[in-house]
């Protein structure tokens, strides 16, 4: 660590003054520097020396900066610069202070279920916005997660993330990532998609809810092996405390075969506002992909063709026969029971429940539903994903049977129905405290906030005078807010002028008129200078000081007055 002490107070690019070492790792080693152009503090990951020599560690600097480009989003670290060409490669980071989750997992232990779905929501959001953009980070693990002081996650170090139509650090594709947190097609070296980040989201959750990994070995191989072939022990088991929903969560992300598990990160923020709402809820299982569904209905009816070609003509034509027989009979039974009994068998039928998601729910479409055998229950979510009135989950599922009798026994659905992004109107916090506003913004509305220190004479210093959003905009909870702070009146720098030789009135005129102030006076006797004369000051003459800065005086009585002899 001490040999790294020799960049501080260097300048990199020109621009980023290094202060102090703030981290170091196998490869890299970070820096707190001030950005003299932006006029803000940076973090700087510099390679290290042979490090910054290796193709592919200069490469997975390069992916790195590529990935975050692509991406905004308030719970992901922004990348402002990088530099690989120059005797030192480097990337410019956001500044953040803060801690690893690692770290504070490591300190707390197990985390609440609360603390579960703060921190996982924010991580989840920050993959649903990677992985709209193609990117797959496939190193999550909460090493490269940080945790703010306000709560606030941000998502960090893309260095092997997989990028859209882009040839990335591969390693060979075996095994990338920790080998704790892998998915089992990471471990075992197949195409991965984002579904590989679920899984180790999964793994993250696993650990936080009962303080332990799923997976711990002798040998990375080991756990590697496990992560492919084995089943994590419950949660619940290790943890009784948690809620069982939890635990259906974490069981479902950790799945072996990716098409059973979640498919967004966004059905995992679905379930997860329904635990928050409801910590006792039980989910049932996830629906399998269509694509999935699609193909087992091919498999399907391609076995079902080849029995039927492998087999004889002659138990076809008994079985075609017997199935005409049964049909006879069971018409002839609805046939007597319409004549002998007036039953409703004449209304009765099976209804296959349709696939309504995607669709928008309005009255025209309940009252299609309704004229169809429907009995429609509504659940309102907001969703940030699906615009509003856009439904985004039903029960029973597309597909399912159900024995309705039109007018009387009707299929019970219940529709989930997005209301798009949670909005609220942003109020009026000027002349209000940055402290108590910045608080009221985390906690009560839920979104971040930016602090920009501005000079305004009209404001006291520490109060905010305007925000972005305004007061009366349409803020989306978990965006950002810029409240502007007032550092109170603009002081600038001015040169001290010579007092020395002025009156004490003349000196006091000018003090006023460089925006200084008068400090202490103090009167001797001099046989240089005549009675009211300034003979000294305490601050030199033609120096720089800000305004308002305080000079003292010494002006003289004149010369001794003469003893008596």
């Amino acid at each position: 660590m001490e040999s790294y002490d020799k960049y501080v107070g260097q300048v990199f690019g020109e621009r980023y003054k290094i202060e102090k070492m703030i981290g170091i790792g196998g490869m890299a080693v970070v820096f707190r520097a001030y950005d003299m152009l932006a006029n803000r503090f940076v973090a700087v990951k510099m390679l290290k020396g042979d490090a910054a020599e290796d193709e592919a560690s200069v490469r997975r600097f390069v992916n790195e900066s590529k990935a975050v480009a692509m991406l905004s989003h308030p719970n992901i670290v922004k990348i402002f610069d990088v530099s690989v060409k120059g005797p030192y490669k480097y990337i410019v980071m956001e500044y953040i202070e803060g801690s690893t989750l690692k770290s504070y997992m490591a300190k707390r232990g197990t985390l609440s279920t609360d603390e579960i779905i703060k921190f996982c929501s924010q991580i989840l959001r920050a993959l649903g916005h990677a992985h709209s953009k193609g990117i797959v980070h496939r190193d999550i693990k909460p090493q490269n997660i940080m945790l703010l002081e306000n709560g606030q996650i941000k998502v960090t170090d893309f260095g092997i993330a997989k990028l859209p139509n882009t040839e990335t650090v591969t390693m060979t594709d075996k095994a990338i990532g920790t080998v704790y947190y892998i998915s089992p097609e990471q471990a075992s070296g197949r195409a991965i998609d984002s579904r590989s980040d679920l899984y180790s989201t999964g793994v993250m959750m696993y650990e936080m809810a009962t303080g332990k990994l799923p997976f711990v070995a002798d040998t990375p191989v080991s756990v590697a092996l496990m992560q492919v072939s084995e089943t994590p022990v419950p949660p619940r088991s290790v943890n009784p405390s948690i809620p069982v929903g939890l635990e259906q969560i974490i069981l479902t992300a950790m799945e072996k075969d990716p098409n059973k598990r979640f498919q967004s990160a966004g059905q995992i923020l679905k379930r997860l506002d329904a635990l928050k709402r409801d910590p006792n809820v039980k989910f049932k299982p996830l629906a399998a992909p269509l694509g999935t569904r699609m193909k087992r209905q091919v498999a399907d009816k391609k076995q079902k063709n080849r029995r039927y070609l492998s087999s004889s003509m002659l138990p076809t034509v008994l079985g075609t026969g017997f199935a005409f027989l049964i049909v006879c009979i069971v018409a002839a039974y609805y046939l007597l029971a319409m004549v002998f009994f007036n039953t409703d068998t004449d209304t009765s039928y099976i209804l296959t429940v349709g696939n309504f998601i995607g669709q928008t729910y309005n009255s025209e479409f309940l009252e299609d539903l309704e004229e169809n055998d429907y009995s429609v229950t509504v659940e309102y979510i907001f969703d940030e994903s699906y615009a509003s009135g856009t439904i985004i989950d039903q029960s029973p599922t597309a597909g399912d049977k159900r024995k309705v009798i039109s007018g009387k026994q009707l299929c019970e659905l219940t529709l989930t129905v997005s209301r798009g992004t949670e909005t609220f109107t942003m109020p009026d916090f000027t002349l209000q405290d940055y402290r108590i506003v910045e608080d009221t913004l985390n906690k009560e509305y839920g979104v971040y906030t930016e602090i920009v220190e501005e000079y305004n004479m009209a404001f006291t210093a520490g109060y905010v005078f305007r925000t972005s959003p305004s007061a009366g905009d349409t803020v989306t909870v978990g965006d950002t807010v810029i409240l502007y702070v007032s550092l109170g009146m603009e002081l600038s720098n001015v040169s001290v002028p010579d007092f020395v030789g002025m009156t004490e009135l003349k000196a006091r005129i000018q003090m006023e008129k460089y925006n200084l102030v008068v400090g202490e006076v103090t009167y001797e006797y001099s046989d240089k200078y005549a009675e009211g004369v300034v003979i000294n000051q305490s601050r030199v003459a033609y120096t720089s000081v800000i305004e308002g800065t305080t000079i003292d005086f010494v002006v003289s009585l004149g010369p001794e007055p003469e003893g008596d002899t």
